[in-house]
């Protein structure tokens, strides 16, 4: 069969199939960057070429001297692989949404006579867990999540999917100090509930119900001490097969349904 597009033509539709659709979650350059540092605009984090020795760029790493940003130094070629654009050694990544600060929804729920829900994220770094881990929280009525600043997976495009859009109902909180935002949510009446397979209650004889901030920890090492120190009551998942530790997202789910049939049987 004689194909109807000239040679020449048949190339440039190829290429226009191949070509790469330029990223939306994305800021590069080191003036774009510059300017949205200036006007304190949330970023995830920000990439820098290794290496990197420009008149301009001194004028932003001064701009950022003092600010909580995360920067990561990689080569050029992973700079390469995200635009196609001038990206002059350095990109932006964008968070989908806008994090929130968790007391002043606690003030707003309380005053309301709400009974809140939160769930805090030890230092999960799987962006995919991250995701799920909403996902899950969202279909079992959490209120809000809380994760900290530093150390823990961000609202990135891959995790918004993995959440299938629940990144855009459930508020996600960041804070600087974990501790001190756990210890406000216990003065104002939650119960901290950590969940580890450290602890010695199983998760159906723990009172899920009511005002809770249930604490799930990093893939690696679970919980930090500190805060299983702090908390109420400490739970685990009884398990009966050899291996003792569950995917943190496999976990969480478990956890949260606990809590939802807790509340619907009263």
């Amino acid at each position: 069969m004689e194909n109807k597009y000239p040679k020449n033509e048949r190339s440039e539709r190829k290429e226009k199939t191949y070509q790469r659709k330029e990223r939306t979650d994305i800021i590069f350059g080191i003036r774009a960057v510059l300017e949205a540092v200036h006007a304190g605009r949330e970023l995830n984090k920000i990439l820098i070429q290794k290496g990197i020795n420009k008149e301009l760029f001194e004028e932003l790493r001064a701009a950022l001297t003092g600010k909580n940003y995360f920067l990561q130094y990689v080569p050029n070629q992973k700079l390469d692989s995200l635009t196609t654009g001038n990206h002059q050694g350095v990109i932006a990544m964008i968070p989908p949404i806008s994090y929130q600060e968790i007391e002043p929804l606690i003030d707003q729920w309380l005053e309301e006579g709400k009974k809140p829900s939160v769930l805090v994220l030890d230092r999960i770094t799987d962006v995919r867990n991250f995701g799920a881990i909403i996902r899950s929280a969202e279909c079992m009525g959490v209120d809000a999540i809380l994760i900290p600043s530093k150390g823990s997976a961000l609202a990135t495009a891959d995790a918004m999917k993995a959440s299938a859009g629940a990144l855009n109902r459930l508020p996600i909180c960041k804070t600087e100090q974990l501790k001190q935002s756990l210890f406000y949510l216990q003065q104002s009446g939650l119960r901290l509930v950590a969940c580890t397979e450290k602890a010695l209650v199983p998760l159906h004889e723990t009172n899920l119900r009511g005002s809770v901030a249930i604490i799930m920890g990093s893939e690696e090492s679970g919980i930090t001490q500190d805060l299983i120190n702090m908390a109420d009551i400490s739970c685990k998942i009884p398990m009966k097969g050899v291996i003792s530790s569950l995917n943190v997202g496999v976990a969480t789910g478990m956890v949260l349904y606990e809590r939802t049939r807790q509340e619907l049987v009263g």
